[in-house]
């Protein structure tokens, strides 16, 4: 399938138009981002394990009922997904303090929360995508109430269910980022990825870090934690 032309370059990846309209091809990229883009490292090899990763992932919240716009993998950097209008909104669920929640609420980081936080932060670089709220949401105009419920309906069960999947690989899902998008009939979706680069694993028993924080942290390479996560994802779901 022939690129028309290259739709979109980010962080991480990038985005062609394909010949055919409503498919894009996705390639993603050696590269290693920290402080919205401020640190960047090429990482040889990330680009196939995060490919891998998320199709596998995408794969499989499918078969749970899970629409998202994953079509297939065509390389080992490369997948075809459904074009959808990505809604600016960065979702974040967390089932443990770490990271920025942490530091801004003085909550431990490793302290279980009582219940799943929702989070949304507004998808715009110059900005440093701020953390917003319901109303922040209906002043921009980024979703309706009603896709909005939706959105956290969806994320909530998106949360349960790679609790339940890292839970059969000894990984505990500490918090995650997802993206939803709008087809042209107003359906939403999942979409972007779901990676090491995008949520906090640590391993159950140990609670080594299986995540991007060992790059944001400087405490180890990240491509042989991303092989780990993979290869027991590979073990258990292939």
């Amino acid at each position: 399938m022939e690129e028309s032309k290259l739709l979109y370059k980010g962080k991480a990846k990038k985005l062609f138009k394909t010949n055919d309209l409503k498919t894009l091809r996705v390639e993603y990229l050696d590269q290693a981002t920290a402080l919205n883009g401020i640190r960047k490292d090429t990482v040889i090899g990330k680009s196939i394990l995060n490919n891998q990763i998320t199709a596998l992932v995408f794969e499989q919240l499918k078969l749970k009922g899970i629409h998202n716009h994953f079509i297939r993998l065509i390389s080992k950097h490369e997948q075809l997904v459904e074009e959808v209008e990505i809604i600016p909104l960065e979702v974040v669920v967390r089932n443990v303090s770490a990271g920025s929640f942490a530091k801004r609420l003085a909550i431990p980081e490793g302290q279980e929360l009582e219940f799943p936080i929702l989070e949304f932060y507004y998808k715009d670089d110059s900005l440093d995508d701020p953390i917003i709220n319901g109303d922040h949401i209906k002043i921009l105009k980024i979703a309706t109430e009603e896709e909005m419920t939706t959105i956290k309906n969806e994320a909530h069960k998106i949360n349960q269910l790679l609790i339940e999947l890292f839970e059969k690989i000894n990984i505990r899902l500490i918090d995650f980022k997802i993206e939803f998008g709008r087809r042209e009939d107003g359906t939403i979706l999942l979409a972007d990825e779901i990676t090491p680069d995008t949520c906090r694993l640590w391993d159950k028993k140990t609670n080594d870090h299986l995540d991007k924080d060992v790059y944001r942290r400087n405490i180890g390479d990240i491509v042989p934690v991303y092989q780990e996560v993979l290869h027991r994802l590979e073990q258990t779901f292939n």
